[in-house]
């Protein structure tokens, strides 16, 4: 040996050791920990197996401290947890719970609590009187095997086949988890029972022609009748849309459904027709009406103040008259003659002296002016 192995240990100078040679002081620690008992010659050969025999409590020392040291990394690992954007944590304290923890990272109590995400922003949806195969925009569904669900009874004695969706999401996520055993099959119980009794209540005519205020009605009152089963008032899930699907009359009956459907059609355009012909012809014929009353009223006052005027003309004039008859009937003649003069084409003066009052023509002068050369 050297002289610097054969130092004593007190000789020896502590160096600093980098973080590196920590780390493999560490690994080859538990490696001489976890080992087997086995012994290394002297000379530097083959290992050899010690001759007693091995102690019973060193095997299950060892298991125990490795289920030790997995039991701490896997509570180390399961203490953090992740809580996406649209997700809440229900956080259960030795299985009574303790808080709702949103979004974000968190920690939790290894093995003492128990965490439930649940997704409050996705929207659910039950199917009732078909399924959808193939969803998406170009979406297929299937029909057959579903009139237990779809065939109802109207307030008519009428058949009435409808499709209906129900939309809802996570409200509450403490009661969505724990109230209720199954969330999924009490919004379907609960909806058909609903669907049921508000069509039962209707005629078919109007399930037919009214189905927005018909999926309204079972929204409302399917998100009371949730709500009444719960003491507190809150079932944990909030009824988004009712949408009805299809609403027809059952397969068997629909080639008759549909030739009354037509003959309905017709009759309403006639009355269609019939009422534009009324919306058009009757204004027209009450306004001419009102225009020939108007002109009949105004042609009465006018004859009537007409007659007024003359009546009082004349009293005025006879009362004159009666003053002065000669120059009342000289003025009367001069009034007259004035109105009717200047409405004579031609007037012709006649001299009570003269021999001929009708006047002749020149025939000398005619025919001389027919003889002229031309």
């Amino acid at each position: 040996m050297s002289n610097q192995d054969q130092q004593p240990p007190w000789g020896k100078k502590n160096k600093p050791q980098t973080p590196e040679e920590v780390v493999a002081q560490l690994i080859n620690k538990l490696q001489s920990f976890f080992a087997d008992n086995k012994k290394t010659s002297p000379n530097g050969g083959t290992p050899e197996t010690p001759s007693g025999p091995s102690s019973p409590f060193a095997s299950i020392g060892k298991f125990l401290a490795i289920a030790i040291v997995i039991i701490v990394l896997q509570g180390v690992y399961s203490a953090f947890y992740k809580i996406t954007p649209s997700e809440v944590g229900v956080i259960l304290t030795l299985g009574e719970y303790s808080k709702t923890t949103p979004p974000g990272l968190h920690f939790k109590v290894p093995y003492l609590d128990k965490l439930y995400k649940v997704d409050v922003e996705n929207i659910r949806k039950e199917e009732f009187g078909f399924r959808s195969r193939f969803p998406g925009q170009q979406a297929t569904y299937d029909r057959r095997g579903y009139d237990t669900e779809s065939l109802m009874l109207t307030a008519d004695k009428n058949v009435i086949n409808v499709a209906w969706i129900v939309q809802y999401r996570v409200a509450d996520p403490y009661t969505y988890l724990f109230k209720v055993a199954n969330v999924r099959q009490a919004i379907r119980d609960m909806s058909e029972s609903v669907t049921r009794r508000i069509v039962g209540n209707m005629d078919f005519d109007y399930v037919l022609s009214n189905r927005d205020l018909l999926a309204a009605s079972v929204k409302i009152e399917l998100q009371e009748q949730l709500d009444r089963l719960f003491p507190t008032g809150m079932s944990g899930v909030s009824i988004g849309t009712v949408q009805f699907q299809d609403i027809n009359p059952p397969d068997p009956v629909k080639p008759a459904f549909n030739e009354v459907n037509e003959a309905d059609q017709d009759m309403k355009r006639l009355v269609n027709e019939a009422q534009e012909t009324y919306n058009r012809v009757i204004p027209k014929a009450a306004g001419q009406a009102k225009k020939i009353v108007e002109q009949a009223y105004g042609y009465k006052a006018q004859r009537i103040n007409n007659a007024e005027g003359e009546t009082h003309r004349f009293l005025d004039i006879l009362k004159e008259y009666k003053k002065a008859p000669a120059v009342t009937r000289q003025r009367m003649y001069l009034e007259t003659m004035k109105t009717i003069l200047p409405q004579v084409e031609s007037v012709y003066v006649i001299d009570k002296d003269q021999q001929s009052p009708i006047p002749l023509m020149n025939i000398t002068s005619v025919a001389g002016l027919a003889n002229q050369p031309k």
